[in-house]
């Protein structure tokens, strides 16, 4: 990932926070014989080196990724368009353009599938915990009945990638002044609220 000094993010706290937040992160790997496989699916950070997930039986991701090589998990939390309008430079020499701000990890390393029942529904009960949280009636894989998800077990396969190198950028108009900033800040502020808070939490 390119990344200018400028827009690193380095604390471990917030990759890991960045990772947790991204609602559907995209997995990449090589293929056996050529070419790349991409997955977009949930995957659950598990402290210290480990992403969680799982794809279809019918997903050729896990029978043909090269588990010799690395693959890639890229996940986003909040994005946006930001408009040169907002920009009070605009109105003192207009020498600017448009951008997009956003806030990146890419996780980088090897990737393992995971068939065994126990660990399987060990995978699947972590990712449901993560989603069902926060509600007030919160579904649980033991509300189904054991057979049923002895079933869905069977049409599934476990992926793990265990983390060699984590990248992030945070890409939030540090580049610009603090009257820029403060501009895209309150210019997008109606209509992408995830990422004006972003930037207000890196004033």
């Amino acid at each position: 990932m390119y990344i200018p000094p400028a827009f690193a993010e380095t604390k471990s706290d917030e990759l890991e926070a960045i990772m947790r937040a991204a609602s559907l992160p995209v997995l990449v790997s090589p293929a056996r014989g050529g070419g790349l496989l991409a997955t977009h699916l949930p995957l659950l950070f598990q402290a210290p080196d480990r992403l969680i997930g799982h794809v279809a039986k019918g997903n050729f991701h896990w029978r043909d990724f090269e588990p010799d090589q690395d693959s890639l998990a890229m996940f986003t939390v909040a994005d946006g368009y930001v408009s040169p309008s907002w920009y009070p430079a605009k109105q003192e020499h207009g020498r600017v353009v448009p951008t997009w701000n956003y806030v990146a990890v890419h996780a980088t390393g090897r990737l393992s599938i995971v068939e065994e029942a126990a660990p399987l529904l060990e995978i699947v009960t972590s990712l449901t915990k993560r989603y069902e949280q926060g509600r007030t009636q919160p579904w649980a894989v033991a509300d189904a009945p054991d057979d049923y998800i002895a079933a869905q077990l069977a049409g599934i396969v476990g992926l793990v990638l265990t983390i060699t190198r984590l990248e992030g950028k945070a890409k939030l108009s540090q580049n610009r002044s603090k009257a820029d900033r403060e501009g895209v800040i309150a210019g997008i502020s109606a209509e992408n609220s995830a990422l004006a808070e972003a930037m207000k939490r890196r004033r």
